[in-house]
């Protein structure tokens, strides 16, 4: 009888089908272990809290990569490494922000009241007195420059992007745009004192001069911002109006500006709040003045950031009172600019192209 033998059975061992993970609260165990040991250096050497951050963040980033890569791996490790240098960086850029904000808003609050946002200071000598009029000065040059501003850098963005095809015309535009976002402000000022001058004779002082000088400084920002976002339309809609038999003027129009017209806002307001802090242009040409005045195109005008100049370096007798207010001026300009980028999201957010899914 023949016999057939079989082969013994392979045995397979299990493999785990998930690598070794460090627990989900390892990062924030070598964050107290790493802030424990900077805090004891810190208080045997006398160093300063600035130190004892920098030396958290320097043992962090031995005690969880080396930790990770007992554990994890070395490619893991290098990724913890990686999130905490970016972190870091993240952190350090927002302490100027921070202290900024924070020594603002601890110095001109207690200027706020119902009569500084509502006086003048005409006829004010120490204590008292508001920024009304500086306030209405920014709006009516902010508003007559963007008005300016927002045509010019709308309409050339739309040549350059549908129009110009790389020609000679829309590279030299091109090339004067680069120039003149990195004309300085004062420049600006200059420039429009100059223009005014030939028409108004020398010593010629008024608001608009000053949208004058603003507009200079919006329209390449404008021109960029609009160009990015004309860019960012796909093609196949500029196609899918062609194929309709849709002319050119009315295809850029209906379909190109309206699917970009969130970002155009976007940037036409980032633009607005480049400018609304510009002082050198103003100094030159609006003037400053005590007193309201709703006629831009007519004698001297305030603004806000030549009233906290002039508060700031001119403060008065006593100094303690002009300096307040220049404090409080600049918190109202800050919360100026939010409320124009806060605006701008809504706007941009109801203007955007709807889709349905």
């Amino acid at each position: 009888m023949n016999t057939v033998e079989t082969a013994p059975a392979k045995t397979y061992t299990a493999l785990p089908l998930v690598a070794p993970q460090l627990p989900k609260f390892a990062p924030m165990i070598a964050l107290l272990i790493s802030v424990s040991v900077a805090g004891l250096i810190t208080l045997l050497a006398g160093w300063g809290i600035y130190a004892a951050a920098f030396l958290t963040v320097v043992l962090l980033a031995v005690v969880l990569p080396a930790w990770s890569r007992g554990v994890e791996g070395a490619r893991r490790s290098k990724d913890r490494l990686a999130t905490i240098l970016i972190w870091s960086t993240f952190g350090i850029a927002l302490i100027p922000l921070v202290t900024l904000i924070w020594q603002v808003v601890k110095n001109g609050a207690p200027a706020l009241s119902a009569e500084f946002l509502t006086y003048s200071m005409r006829n004010v000598v120490g204590e008292g007195g508001g920024i009304y009029h500086a306030i209405v000065g920014t709006l009516i040059i902010t508003a007559w420059a963007t008005v300016i501003s927002v045509p010019v850098g709308v309409m050339t963005a739309i040549y350059l992007v549908e129009y110009g095809n790389n020609r000679l015309p829309a590279r030299i535009i091109t090339f004067l745009v680069d120039v003149m976002t990195g004309i300085p402000s004062i420049v600006a000022g200059l420039f429009a004192y100059s223009l005014f001058v030939l028409f108004f004779g020398p010593g010629v002082r008024m608001g608009f001069g000053g949208s004058v000088a603003l507009a200079v400084l919006m329209i390449p920002i404008v021109v960029r911002a609009t160009e990015e976002m004309l860019k960012l339309v796909p093609h196949e809609l500029r196609e899918a109006s062609y194929a309709l038999g849709v002319p050119k003027w009315r295809t850029v129009t209906k379909v190109v500006v309206p699917t970009a017209l969130g970002g155009i806002i976007t940037g036409v307001t980032l633009a607005i709040a480049r400018v609304a802090g510009e002082t050198a242009p103003l100094l030159i040409i609006a003037g400053k003045t005590d007193s309201v005045n709703f006629d831009a195109f007519s004698e001297r005008m305030a603004s806000l950031p030549v009233f906290i100049y002039y508060s700031y370096m001119q403060p008065g007798v006593p100094p303690e009172f002009g300096q307040e207010r220049a404090w409080g001026a600049a918190l109202v300009l800050i919360a100026l600019v939010l409320f124009l980028n806060l605006l701008a999201r809504a706007v941009g957010r109801f203007f955007a192209p709807k889709t349905k899914r």
